[in-house]
């Protein structure tokens, strides 16, 4: 049973994703950074910190794999916020503590250069149509610009 997962496993990231919408929610972005994997998480997570956005969380699905006994290109999803806009979000509207994290999504092309995608927080918190949140949203999104900046320099 175990081989036949891993078999299956295998197949999943082994086949082109063709058919798949790279980009199926609104204000997500694609960000071809031009630097190796591994390097670009430390410059990522210098820039969260940097901006004064703290890491909640990292999944790592390389190392799920890993401990499997398979390899896949480098896959991690860095999530990120900070508590000050935590209280804001919530204060505005509960409903929306959904969309928290944010959450930064790192893989690795085939030339072993890291690709990032992220939703903006305007188009994730944009649903709720509540004007505090779209105001914090607002400034979330120049956050997180800043820190795509800063980590590709």
């Amino acid at each position: 049973m175990r081989s036949v997962i891993a078999l299956l496993i295998g197949l999943t990231f082994s086949a082109p994703a063709v058919a798949a919408n790279q980009t199926p929610y609104s204000g997500t972005k694609v960000v071809e950074t031009g630097k190796p994997f591994a390097a670009y998480l430390v410059a990522l997570e210098k820039a969260i910190k940097a901006n004064k956005m703290g890491i909640v969380a990292r999944a790592c699905a390389t190392c799920g794999a890993k401990s499997i006994g398979i390899k896949i290109p480098g896959n991690r999803v860095i999530m990120i916020y900070n508590p000050h806009f935590a209280v804001r979000m919530l204060k505005a509207s509960t409903a929306s503590g959904i969309e928290a994290p944010l959450r930064l999504y790192v893989t690795e092309n085939a030339n072993g250069s890291a690709r990032l995608t992220y939703r903006l927080p305007s188009h994730a918190f944009a649903p709720y149509k509540v004007g505090d949140l779209d105001m914090m949203a607002g400034e979330l999104d120049k956050i997180v610009a800043a820190i795509v900046k800063m980590a590709r320099s």
